[in-house]
């Protein structure tokens, strides 16, 4: 996974992030910004900063760093 893709929808884990309470959360994402991401886990939505954490994917695992676009530029911004 290279991160140009459309993410809401997706099924996603929170492998590693600066706030050890969001680290381990997984279940689908329901919105995205620029700098975050909305889960849906446990019947509660859950807004969580890509920039410190590494999110993983059925395709594979993203850094925040690499993916903290607007879903719409991220075509064109995020290197493969």
């Amino acid at each position: 996974m290279d991160g140009r893709g459309e993410f809401m929808g997706e099924q996603v884990t929170v492998s590693q992030h600066s706030d050890p309470s969001i680290q381990g959360i997984s279940g689908k994402i329901i919105d995205e910004t620029r700098e975050t991401i909305t889960i849906f886990s446990n019947g509660k939505a859950k807004m969580v900063s890509k920039r410190p954490g590494k999110f993983m994917f059925k395709n594979g695992e993203l850094n925040g760093n690499k993916i903290a676009y607007r879903s719409q530029d991220r075509i064109k911004k995020v290197k493969a």
